[in-house]
């Protein structure tokens, strides 16, 4: 059991500007929820922890101001931050649990307890867009810190970005010139011309129906699986795709092209459906270096593009070697190009996303989808490149980092490992389908 023992509300330290921050449509696409995110510390804990996260978070956020701001309903509809300076919410638990009872932590409602709820039904106005829970676990042998971030606020880049520069700031080190954060988004404010898109852009949705019958519903029951993949692993999954007839003079397939592949090649195996059934991944990919000039260093927003395979089938992707998954996988990140991303942000935003906003000022909550057992597509999350284990706030670094949410959706989620030691892979499949992939997993390595 979790006890919440202080609540404090943490404003930045030093007077800051109050302008409204305007959000891009690549912010106001993104899931209209705070992205959950927990850290492990195997450290003694005392009260000196939740003084030195106070005291840190108050400065930082002189810096990265619009994080202590609130959202606001605009005349035209789309939704901005009102940079007032009310503050974040600092929360300091304890749990009757101690760090060994969470096992691998793996997301589970006993994980999801150590991050802060949200609850959207209250007046989204009032809501912090930052909330952080501290959680010593019993026994003194760690604690957690759990964040929520409001995901239209940032991605994964900027909001590691930010745990990383308050952790420096708690070690009581300064920030240099070159780590301020970026804050202007109007780069990436783009004419609306969703007639005139010059490229074609991948719908992520389902064209499936849903269906509600008793074998359905056993199909729709999630879990999820947690797998390591060591760097040996990754290393032979690397080999065999660029062993595989490359061409020449083409560059080396990256870890992400042949883990997703490998992922795509075990599910659609494990699905065990026809073989002509179609079969997608859907990806977002960074722009801020994939624009031409590219986005200042430091940008603090959602700069994301998405991708999504070509159309193939369940044959193909099965009975070829990994190199026809891996190169399908290549040639949607390949696409996000300078012209892609114009478009994309030229025709993404729409009448149905001004209705969601709409919805959720109203108070009818975060919108939330089921998944369709029948899908044809999945989404893959990538954090292999971000540096989350730099979170050392003056303690040491974290021996995990995870995300501390069971996905609703079909999703394999590829994180570093806290050894250094290759990658953590977490999937969030049909429970029907976990047991195979599991079987496949490390036998098609």
């Amino acid at each position: 059991m979790i006890t919440i023992v202080a609540s404090y509300n943490v404003t930045p330290n030093q007077p800051t500007p109050k302008e409204p921050l305007w959000l891009s449509d690549s912010d106001l696409v993104a899931p209209l929820s705070h992205v959950p995110t927990i850290y492990i510390y195997k450290a003694k804990h005392n009260n000196t922890i939740i003084e030195r996260l106070r005291d840190s978070l108050s400065k930082i956020l002189v810096f990265y101001y619009p994080v202590a701001g609130r959202l606001m309903l605009t005349e035209s509809g789309r939704m901005e931050v009102d940079c007032n300076a009310k503050g974040v919410t600092l929360l300091e638990a304890e749990t009757t649990n101690t760090l060994g009872d969470y096992g691998d932590f793996s997301p589970s409602q006993s994980t999801k307890k150590l991050v802060p709820t949200v609850d959207y039904t209250q007046p989204i106005e009032e809501h912090p867009l930052l909330l952080v829970q501290l959680t010593k676990f019993h026994g003194g042998e760690g604690f957690a810190i759990g964040f929520a971030i409001f995901h239209p606020l940032v991605d994964g880049i900027s909001a590691i970005n930010f745990i990383n520069k308050w952790a420096k700031v708690a070690r009581g080190e300064a920030l240099g010139h070159n780590e301020m954060p970026f804050l202007d988004r109007t780069l990436l404010k783009f004419p609306h011309q969703p007639s005139a898109t010059r490229i074609d852009i991948p719908q992520w949705g389902s064209t499936q129906q849903h269906k509600t019958d008793k074998v359905t519903q056993k199909k729709r029951e999630m879990s999820v699986e947690v797998f390591k993949l060591t760097s040996s692993h990754v290393e032979k999954l690397k080999k065999k795709a660029n062993d595989q007839s490359l061409k020449e003079g083409s560059r080396p397939y990256t870890r992400f092209e042949v883990i997703s592949a490998h992922i795509w090649r075990c599910y659609d195996k494990a699905r065990e459906i026809g073989e002509n059934q179609p079969t997608r991944v859907r990806f977002s990919v960074d722009i801020r270096n994939k624009l031409i000039p590219p986005l200042p260093q430091n940008y603090f927003g959602n700069a994301l593009a998405r991708a999504v395979t070509h159309k193939c089938c369940v044959g193909d992707i099965i009975s070829s070697p990994l190199i026809y998954a891996t190169q399908k996988i290549r040639e949607a990140v390949y696409a996000v190009t300078d012209e892609y991303i114009r478009s994309y942000l030229s025709s993404i935003f729409g009448q149905g996303h001004l209705d969601s906003i709409e919805a959720f000022f109203s108070g009818q909550g975060s919108p939330i989808s089921s998944p369709d057992p029948n899908d044809h597509v999945f989404m893959m999350t990538s954090w292999i490149t971000m540096p989350v284990y730099d979170a050392d706030f003056g303690w040491g670094k974290p021996v995990h980092f995870g995300l501390g949410i069971e996905f609703r959706e079909h999703r394999a989620v590829i994180l570093p490992s806290s050894d250094g030691d290759g990658v953590i892979v977490s999937l969030s499949f049909p429970t029907v389908h976990l047991q195979l992939i599991k079987k496949f997993f490390y036998e098609d390595i």
